[in-house]
């Protein structure tokens, strides 16, 4: 048990220096809207899912109507759902009070990182490998973004943070690529989404999405095919 739970949050370790400055933008980003620092530490705390609330940041800065950001996050958030489906063969065995705290603390990194770990072998303790990298990342997201709203604008928007949400995730790609059907997912997911970034309300993430699901299931039926013959 305490084995798999300090496996996942050294498997998650190395995420963690993409997680920093993009939490730390979150937590700017909601000063520099308006909120004070202790909203946007609770926005933090209760949204936890960076990419919707820098859209949501983004709109409130445009004015937008509180129904449009609400959709927004909705669509971008909606990748958790296939997570949760994905991740519950998984953690079904465990009672509704115990998946409740794993369900708040999913991620995109906790994700990919339980996921490749199963994948290859699956701990004994299954939840508690996922637990361990959730809460590396979760503690380590809340922290960054508590010193990103006090630091407020304070830290100077030439240092190009841009590069954060990217890099949270360069490590779980790379990861993940383990034969041609991931290779072939991931690249019609990208493409895809560089194609549809014009879209409004992010529609263009859900597209690629499932884009890329598709393709990879599409290479995985031929890659089955043929070993049958």
């Amino acid at each position: 048990m305490k084995s798999d739970f300090w496996s996942g949050a050294r498997a998650a370790a190395p995420i963690l220096l993409g997680v920093v400055p993009f939490a730390t933008i979150a937590g700017m980003a909601g000063v520099s809207v308006g909120l004070t620092p202790l909203e946007s530490v609770g926005m933090s705390v209760i949204v936890f899912a960076g990419a919707s609330q820098l859209a949501v940041f983004q709109l409130m800065s445009a004015q937008s109507p509180w129904l449009i950001m609400v959709l927004t996050a909705w669509v971008i958030n909606l990748r958790f759902s296939m997570y949760s489906a994905a991740l519950a063969p998984h953690l079904q065995h465990l009672p509704a009070w115990k998946k409740a705290p794993l369900a708040y603390m999913l991620s995109d990194q906790a994700f990919g990182i339980s996921l490749s770990r199963f994948a290859v072998q699956e701990p004994k303790s299954p939840h508690w490998f996922y637990f361990g990298a959730a809460l590396a990342v979760w503690t380590t997201w809340q922290l960054s973004a508590t010193a990103g709203a006090l630091l407020g604008s304070q830290i100077d928007p030439r240092w190009g943070f841009d590069f954060a949400f990217p890099l949270s995730f360069m490590a779980l790609l790379f990861g993940a690529l383990r034969n041609k059907p991931t290779v072939l997912a991931a690249l019609t997911g990208g493409l895809t989404a560089v194609a549809a970034k014009s879209l409004p309300y992010n529609l263009g993430l859900p597209l690629a999405i499932s884009a890329g699901i598709a393709a990879g299931l599409w290479a995985e039926s031929l890659l089955r095919r043929k070993e049958a013959q």
